[in-house]
Formats: C-alpha cells, sequence, structure tokens
C-alpha cells in the first residue's frame, strides 16, 4: 500500500491515479492525500503526485500526539543498531499543529537514538511539512539513511504513516522545460509534468503510437517517449513539426533514449494520419491569452472560434481511429473574476462527435481544471473514448 500526496489540483492527481492503477485502487484519505492499492508505485510516472510513500502503520486518532508517539517508539527499535548517519524529515498533512510540535518529534527521536551511539540529522523546517523541493533535494526516500515520514490525518480519524519513496522532480522537469533548444511561448507552454498527466488520463496500452496532432514544439511526444510509447506528431506549421524534430533530437542527446518519431505538417481538421493510432494526447487551440477577464462579446466571439476548430479536428479523428480509443486533449475554459468558468459548447455533445467521456469514481470529470490563480484561459482536461 502506498500513499501519494497530491499537487496543487488534487483531481488532477485522483484522476491520474485512477486511470493508472484503477478506480477501485484509489481511497482519496484527505484533500491532500490518497492511498493506492498497488506493489510497485514510480513516482517519476506520475505529474499529478508531489510525494509518495509505502505505508508503515495506520493508527486510530487524529491528533499529533499520537502519532509522535507511534514514530518515536517504532523508530527507536527499527534504528536502534543502524550503522551510519540517518538522515530524516518529518512531514505532516491535515493536523492542526504547528511546526516546532512536529519538529519536537524529530528531536526526541534523535536524542533517544544518541544513546544507541546512532546518529540522526534532523532536516529543520519552518512548516508541519517539508517543501517538495526540500524532500527532492535531499534525496528523501531514495535510500535506506535518507528518510522522509509522511503523517496524513485521514477524514474517517485514521493517522497514516509512510516512508517516502521519492519526491516530484523538480530538477528534470525543469531541465526538460527549459534547456530544449526550440521553445515558443506564443504556441503555448504546456508544462512537461502536464503533459505527463494527460499521457497517463490517456493511458495507452504499453508501447502504443501516440499521436498529437497540434504537435507544437513537441512536450507531448517527449513524454510520451519517455514513458516509453511510440510517437507521431503532426501540426498546421511546419516551424512546429521542425522544432520537435529539435527537441526530440535533443531529448535522444540528453536522455538516451530511442526514438523514431513520425512527424509531418498538417491541418488537425482535415489532415489523414498514417495508422496505427494507440491514442491521441493533445493540447489543442486554446484562443488567444488574456491578462483580464474579456468583455461577453469578446468571450462569445472566441469561445464560438475555439469550438469550430476542436469540434472540426474530433469529427476528423473520430473515423480515423478503432473503438475504444482512449483520447485525452486539452481544451480552453475562460475564468471570470467571480471564479466561474465558462466551457466550449461542444463539451456537452461529444457523443454527437463519436467520443464517450471516461467516468471516474472518486473526481467528476468537470474539475478536471488546470491553471493558475493568475490566468483567465485555463485547460480543460477532456478524458475520452472513441465510441
Amino acid at each position: 500500500m502506498y500513499i501519494v500526496i497530491l499537487g496543487r489540483q488534487p483531481a488532477l492527481g485522483l484522476a491520474e491515479l485512477e486511470r493508472v492503477f484503477g478506480g477501485t485502487s484509489i481511497n482519496p484519505v484527505s484533500d491532500q492525500a490518497a492511498t493506492v492499492d498497488t506493489s510497485l508505485l514510480d513516482i517519476r510516472r506520475l505529474g499529478g503526485a508531489l510525494k509518495a510513500g509505502r505505508v508503515i502503520t495506520e493508527l486510530n486518532g487524529n491528533n499529533w500526539f499520537s502519532a509522535s508517539q507511534a514514530i518515536v517508539q517504532h523508530y527507536i527499535k527499527a534504528w536502534a543498531s543502524f550503522d551510519g548517519k540517518i538522515t530524516l524529515g518529518i512531514s505532516a498533512y491535515g493536523f492542526e499543529v504547528k511546526s516546532a510540535d512536529v519538529q519536537k518529534t524529530g528531536i526526541i527521536l534523535k536524542q533517544k537514538l544518541k544513546k544507541h551511539d546512532v546518529s540522526l540529522r534532523l532536516i529543520p523546517n519552518q512548516d508541519t511539512a517539508l517543501s517538495t523541493a526540500t524532500s527532492h533535494h535531499n534525496k528523501l526516500g531514495l535510500a535506506e539513511n535518507k528518510v522522509e515520514l509522511l503523517v496524513v490525518k485521514s477524514k474517517n480519524n485514521r493517522i497514516i504513516i509512510a516512508e517516502s519513496t521519492g519526491a516530484q522532480n523538480i530538477t528534470a522537469y525543469t531541465k526538460r522545460d527549459q534547456e530544449r533548444p526550440r521553445r515558443d511561448a506564443f504556441v503555448g507552454m504546456l508544462p512537461p509534468k502536464l503533459a505527463q498527466i494527460m499521457i497517463n488520463l490517456a493511458h495507452p496500452a504499453p508501447s502504443a503510437r501516440v499521436l498529437d496532432p497540434f504537435c507544437g514544439t513537441g512536450v507531448v511526444l517527449q513524454e510520451a517517449a519517455l514513458m516509453g510509447y511510440q510517437v507521431y506528431g503532426t501540426d498546421i506549421a511546419t516551424k512546429m513539426v521542425d522544432y520537435s524534430l529539435d527537441n526530440l533530437r535533443w531529448l535522444v542527446e540528453t536522455h538516451h533514449v530511442t526514438i523514431n518519431p513520425l512527424l509531418h505538417d498538417g491541418d488537425a481538421m482535415t489532415t489523414k494520419w498514417q495508422p496505427p493510432i494507440g491514442a491521441v494526447v493533445a493540447e489543442t487551440y486554446l484562443g488567444q491569452p488574456f491578462s483580464a477577464p474579456p468583455s461577453p462579446k469578446k468571450l462569445e466571439e472566441v469561445t464560438k472560434n475555439c469550438d469550430h476548430i476542436i469540434t472540426e479536428f474530433l469529427k476528423n479523428l473520430a473515423p480515423q481511429i478503432s473503438p475504444d480509443t482512449p483520447v485525452c486533449i486539452a481544451v480552453p475554459a475562460w475564468r471570470d473574476q467571480s471564479g466561474n468558468f465558462t466551457h466550449l459548447p461542444l463539451v456537452d455533445r461529444l457523443g454527437q462527435l463519436g467520443f464517450r467521456p471516461h467516468e471516474f469514481h472518486n473526481v467528476s470529470k468537470n474539475k478536471l481544471l488546470y491553471y493558475r490563480e493568475d490566468q483567465i484561459v485555463a485547460r480543460e482536461l477532456l478524458v475520452l473514448t472513441k465510441i
């Protein structure tokens, strides 16, 4: 059993876990975390997970004192004869507790282990939970002597204690995002971790060919290749196809992977793609960016334009892929000053276009929105299956 600490928009992480491990294997235990009933979980393949850990025990209760006692008692026994120095971080989630109380647990454990001649370095922290960056840079969970305890208070008055198996590799994501030779802010900057989430939401069969009909600079193709899929990209702009190819060549050189991409020009509304297509993953046309909510007239114009392009794309795609082919596309949704969203009309007529929305166990499909607080245009993720 594993526990996963979810990202800034937990619904996306939950949906990703469901698609990868199956809906009945996932149990959301709090707003921040979910348990996963599996024997193996690799956080490097999950864009929506900040941290993951193997569950070592569960307790009745809901206060930090109970968790602290259990931690100290367990690890005095477990580490009493440990040979070498231990680096320890403790992260508490969902408790009404001060960071000093969390640190105190580590200090007590350190003092008691010292009597057994065991050296422990406690990572200082001003918050109740270590940041992802701190966990990552200290390599917590990646070695026997580098431990982070993930302590989560669940909704049903249970306390879950887990040992981290790693944190999100923000260094790798940054490298793949910023060190690629070709980037273009005008066509959008799809974050690699969001591309990874989208690929997992499609959940292609192993080694399947993943098509991105709006490939841009190739972020989806890049992430799919790293996950072991074949990649196929098209774009209406020849420059974008060239950019994708340059970035994939860079990936081969820097990440030592073998990629045999299929790339060519093509308007997503009319292109005839080459079979086989195992899955479709794409950030579609999002329209123009906005720094403030547009006027009702402008919003109507932009919505109509985006809806037309993406509708024609789906009409073109449907007869070219086999039934049950998985699809995950990002489409625009516009947020107003009250935090409400305007969605594309096509969202309500996907069946007429030949696609069935995926129904999740623990997440409403209407919650799959990726955005920052300062953004007007959000990415709405549609997880579909060809009928």
